[in-house]
């Protein structure tokens, strides 16, 4: 009787050390920044808060995405490059940088996820006119070497403007979206270059006209680490598909969409944001999965005009979906 028992007792024991095992989370290190820009992956963490997750449903029960949000693309690279985010949406600026300084070993572009829907602004009253007012201007923006920082920077210097990291004919000094607002109707600076929701919000609180639209640009990619990708491919291609129907589901139902990430930008910045305003904001963007490598090109050489590619300038291995 002791041996069938202590049989038994073994086989119960095989049987429960493997299904303990199945039941072991794989955990998706999932980074976004609170601009409607990045509304796939606003809309999703949405979701998540509630219950809902939009990519757990389609990764499987035994996944666990934990979310992270960054004011700006440098410091999302920076994550990747430490190893502690696998998937972020981010800006082409950042992106390619990240790519480039690791001689194209850590930073692969999976989807698109939003063209356009960036802007400079000045104040109502500002005497600026045309390119050249902006020499002795301080132009915000929202962090260094972000995307808007690169455009501007591009942009500057394409009008015969000399700027240099710390000052030049114009000073473009780094802030942090949410500061933005104070900072113009202070008159600290001059005028922003910033992306939405952030324009319109300077556009209906401090009167701010727009100055220049930046419509033809990539403003919002999804890349991974390529270790993620590697190690992780399964989860990386069921990822691309799950943000190919979210972004499918929010041009069809713009109305819920706006609803819940109205809800996850106060959550995340304690910033209120008007329906009338999202709804504004959202018509100067283009949620798209496609990766232009036309728009690749232009980003690249908007970036060694800002003078933060340098080098080779390799992206043959950039786009690399699942």
């Amino acid at each position: 009787m002791k041996t069938r028992a202590v049989i038994a007792v073994a086989g119960a024991l095989t049987l429960f050390v493997p299904h303990g095992r199945a039941q072991e989370k794989t955990v998706v290190r999932f980074g976004h920044f609170p601009n409607i820009t990045h509304a796939q992956g606003v809309i999703a963490h949405a979701l998540s808060r509630q219950g809902k997750g939009w990519f757990e449903e389609r990764l499987g029960p035994n996944v666990d995405i934990q979310w992270f949000t960054y004011n700006a693309g440098p410091s999302a690279m920076e994550a990747i490059f430490a190893g502690s985010l696998d998937v972020t949406y981010v800006g082409p600026g950042p992106a390619l940088n990240a790519h480039l300084k690791s001689n194209g070993e850590e930073i692969r572009v999976i989807s698109g996820a939003a063209n356009a829907g960036a802007a400079l602004v000045v104040k109502p009253d500002s005497p600026i006119k045309a390119p050249a007012d902006f020499r002795g201007k301080k132009i915000a923006t929202p962090q260094l070497g972000n995307t808007q920082d690169i455009s501007c920077r591009a942009w500057l210097k394409a009008h015969g403007l000399k700027v240099t990291l710390t000052g030049g004919d114009a000073q473009v000094i780094p802030t942090a979206n949410p500061d933005q607002l104070g900072l113009l109707q202070k008159g600290s600076v001059d005028a922003v270059w910033t992306v939405e929701p952030w324009v319109t919000r300077l556009e209906r609180d401090a009167k701010a006209r727009v100055f220049v639209e930046d419509t033809n640009t990539i403003t919002t990619w999804l890349v991974s680490s390529v270790k993620f990708l590697r190690d992780r491919r399964d989860l990386a291609k069921k990822i691309t598909d799950a943000n190919t129907e979210l972004t499918k589901w929010i041009q069809e139902n713009e109305a819920k969409a706006q609803k819940l990430l109205i809800e996850e930008l106060k959550a995340e910045t304690r910033a209120d944001f008007s329906p009338d305003a999202v709804g504004q904001a959202w018509k100067r963007i283009q949620f798209t999965n496609e990766v232009s490598r036309d728009l690749v090109a232009k980003s690249v050489q908007d970036g060694k005009d800002a003078g933060f590619l340098k080098g080779s300038t390799d992206t043959s291995k950039l786009i690399a979906p699942p």
